[in-house]
C-alpha cells in the first residue's frame, strides 16, 4: 500500500463481492482487509478465510472454541489493511446529512461524527480523522509505536525521523495529515531525529536558553545606554525591540510556516 494516498472507505456491497480466491476482503469493525495472499498460507486451511470473504471476522478471531489466534495472526491483518467500512447506518446519514463530506469518506469529522451518534450509527466508525483520537483521554495514552507505523505507513518512531522524511516520498496531502496526528512517545520523550551523535543538538534543556542569552542581552542593554539620554529612553526602546522581535515570529510562524497550498501537490523527487 503507497503511503502516499488516503485509504479509501468501501461500501457494503463492494467489501461483499471480494470473496474468492482471486480477491478476497475481510473486516473487523470499520477496517477492511485484504487478505487474497495469505489464503493459501492460512494454518487452518484456504477454505476456511473463503468461509468468512466479505465479513466481518471480529468475533470468529475471539472465539475461543473455533481456534485462538494468535497475535501473528492479527500482525498480518495490520499489513493487509486497504481501508475503511461504512455501514448502511453511516451511508444513510451521510445522505440526509447537509455536509456529507464531513463523515464520509471515513474516518469522519468530528462535526460528522456527532451526526454519526445523534444517528446511532458510530459502533463501527474509526476515530476522527484529523487525530486519530476518539476521546480526551486519548490524548494521554503511549502511542503504540509498532502498530502506528503498521497502520499509517508514515514514520517509525523507534528509528531516526531525518532520513525517513528525506527518503519518504510522501505527498503533501498524506503528510499534513500524518503531522496533525498526535503521537505520544514513550515516557515522554522525544522520537531520535539523527540517532548519532548529533542527537544531543536536537535537544535543548529550558535553563539552556536563559544561560546563552542573557549575557548577551545584558551586554547589548550596557553598550546601548550610551546612545540613550536616559533611562526611561533606553527601557522604551528596549521594550520596542521586545515587541518587534515578538511581532517577527509571530508573523513566520502564523503565515511563512503555513502556506500549505503554495506547496508541490506530488511527492518530491527523492535524491539519488
Amino acid at each position: 500500500m503507497s503511503p502516499s494516498r488516503t485509504l479509501p472507505t468501501l461500501l457494503q456491497s463492494e467489501v461483499a463481492a471480494h470473496n474468492t480466491a482471486k480477491s478476497c476482503y475481510v473486516t473487523m469493525g470499520a477496517r477492511v482487509f485484504d487478505v487474497t495472499d495469505f489464503i493459501e498460507s492460512h494454518p487452518g486451511g484456504g477454505e476456511l478465510v473463503l468461509e468468512y470473504g466479505g465479513k466481518d471476522i471480529t468475533e470468529i478471531l475471539k472465539n475461543e472454541a473455533s481456534h485462538t489466534h494468535s497475535e501473528a495472526a492479527y500482525e498480518v491483518l495490520d499489513d493487509s489493511f486497504i481501508g475503511f467500512f461504512a455501514t448502511q447506518k453511516v451511508i444513510n446519514t451521510a445522505a440526509q446529512s447537509t455536509h456529507p463530506d464531513q463523515i464520509v469518506p471515513l474516518p469522519p469529522t468530528e462535526e460528522g461524527m456527532e451526526q454519526l451518534k445523534e444517528n446511532g450509527a458510530t459502533s463501527k466508525v474509526p476515530v476522527y480523522t484529523t487525530t486519530g483520537m476518539s476521546s480526551e483521554d486519548d490524548l494521554s495514552k503511549e502511542t503504540d509505536l509498532v502498530n502506528d507505523y503498521k497502520t499509517h505507513k508514515f514514520l517509525d518512531l523507534n528509528k531516526p525521523l531525518l532520513m525517513q522524511v528525506w527518503f519518504g516520498g510522501f505527498s503533501k496531502d498524506f503528510y499534513l495529515e500524518q503531522v496533525h496526528r498526535p503521537r505520544h512517545y514513550k515516557g515522554g520523550e522525544s522520537a531520535p531525529l539523527f540517532g548519532n551523535f548529533l542527537e544531543p543538538l536536537s535537544k535543548t534543556p529550558w535553563w539552556v536558553i536563559p544561560i546563552f542569552w542573557l549575557p548577551p542581552v545584558a551586554y547589548g542593554t550596557y553598550i546601548a545606554r550610551a546612545g540613550c539620554s536616559s533611562l526611561a529612553e533606553e527601557v522604551a526602546y528596549w521594550f520596542l525591540g521586545l515587541f518587534l522581535w515578538t511581532l517577527v515570529e509571530y508573523i513566520l510562524h502564523r503565515f511563512l510556516f503555513h502556506l500549505d497550498r503554495y506547496v508541490e501537490k506530488y511527492p518530491l523527487p527523492r535524491p539519488c
